[in-house]
């Protein structure tokens, strides 16, 4: 009960500090999860990521509820969960009960503008950290530039253009085996 409810508060934490959605929220998974307190690896946090862009949901959900079945089976995997969606439910019924009367004052209008910065920071750490692990030769690379292309050139679905990555790969990879 102890671990549950440590995977409870890890995740109301990251939950409750982090703005901007899911992908805000990665690098202090990456914080807790890896180096604080050694629930996954990194390797197994980008493929929580990768699996979390396919499956329905929040990313962050996701992830949460990922770690939380690694740790301890189905009722970790409701805890880590419960932990993460708990702040933004008490932070969003709050913001939408005071700032209902507030949203036409504009210290209010500039303070969001100063958030939405923020988080174009975060998201873009992510990219830069995700990438760093991600790109690891020349394949890898290609695949990476492909997926951009086709994810801002063609408009397409993330889970399309992840799809399309993942059988690139695993033809890769037979290719290379020679099978």
């Amino acid at each position: 009960m102890k671990e549950l409810f440590k995977l409870f508060l890890i995740f109301a934490k990251i939950g409750s500090f982090t703005f901007g959605g899911g992908y805000a929220m990665l690098p202090m998974i990456q914080r807790e999860i890896v180096d604080k307190n050694g629930y996954a690896t990194e390797d197994e946090v980008l493929d929580y990521y990768a699996i979390g862009q396919l499956t329905p949901g929040v990313i962050a959900v996701n992830v949460a509820t990922f770690i939380g079945m690694k740790r301890k089976g189905l009722l970790g995997a409701a805890f880590a969960t419960a932990g993460v969606v708990f702040p933004s439910v008490v932070i969003i019924t709050v913001i939408a009960l005071i700032l209902r009367n507030f949203m036409d004052i504009a210290w209010v209008q500039y303070a969001f503008s100063g958030i939405r910065i923020a988080v174009i920071a975060l998201i873009a750490k992510t990219i830069i950290t995700v990438t760093k692990k991600g790109v690891v030769d020349k394949f890898t690379g290609i695949l990476f530039a492909l997926s951009i292309i086709l994810a801002l050139l063609f408009d397409l679905s993330s889970v399309i253009v992840i799809l399309i990555c993942a059988i690139s790969a695993l033809c890769y990879k037979a290719i290379k085996e020679g099978k």
